[in-house]
Parts: C-alpha cells; sequence; structure tokens
C-alpha cells in the first residue's frame, strides 16, 4: 500500500507563488509516475500535471504551461508542483496521485493512490 502525503496549500494573492509538495510511501518511488489534480467546487476533477518515474517527460494542462513546474526528488520520495502567477480561477483542492509508471504511458489513464488534497486559495 503506498500512501500519499500532500501539503502546502494556502490563500495566497493573485499573481502570488505557492510550492505543493506530495510524499508518496514506499521503496520504488524511483518508479512511480506522478500526478497533480485539482477539483474546484462545482466542477469535475481534472488533470493539471505529471511527470514520468525517470522525471524525464511531464505533461501539463494546457492553461497552466508556462506558471506551474513539476518536479520530482527520488532521495526524498517527494514531487512538487510550483505554482507562480497564480489566478482566482487556480482556487481548488489540489490532489496528488501516485501509480508505478515502468512500462505504461504516459501520462497514464488511471493512478492507483491518491492523497487527501490540499486547500489553494487564490484572492483576486
Amino acid at each position: 500500500q503506498v500512501q500519499v502525503v500532500e501539503s502546502g496549500g494556502g490563500l495566497v494573492q493573485a499573481g502570488g507563488s505557492l510550492r505543493l509538495s506530495c510524499v508518496a510511501s514506499g521503496r520504488t518511488f524511483s518508479r512511480y509516475v506522478m500526478g497533480w489534480f485539482r477539483q474546484a467546487p462545482g466542477k469535475e476533477r481534472e488533470s493539471v500535471a505529471a511527470i514520468s518515474w525517470s522525471g524525464g517527460s511531464t505533461y501539463y494542462k494546457g492553461s497552466v504551461k508556462g506558471r506551474f513546474t513539476i518536479s520530482k526528488d527520488n532521495a526524498k520520495n517527494t514531487v512538487y508542483l510550483q505554482m507562480n502567477s497564480l489566478k482566482p480561477e487556480n482556487t481548488a483542492v489540489y490532489y496528488c496521485a501516485a501509480d508505478y509508471g515502468l512500462g505504461r504511458n504516459f501520462p497514464p489513464d488511471e493512478y492507483g493512490y491518491w492523497g487527501q488534497g490540499t486547500q489553494v486559495t487564490v484572492s483576486s
């Protein structure tokens, strides 16, 4: 069983920055594909970014390209989402997801392990 725990959410003004962190348990973190998702009130959950198990490939939702950066630190079993130039429409609960990534398509259609989410609120 892989445990996924997010942190780093909070309240920030428009134009500000936040860095989300996600720690995933397990000795094979270096083989995990990791993703960040978000769900705003009244909306469906959507994929924001993903990083392949090797870190060599990344995916971003179009509206966050150039503002958000996903990175992976295998030594710390941690994936980060650096969010810059935040906008009120980025307000949502952000979820981290993990799954074994070796040999799979990227980004994967499904993830097996999810965190509880961290709230990001961007004020105008």
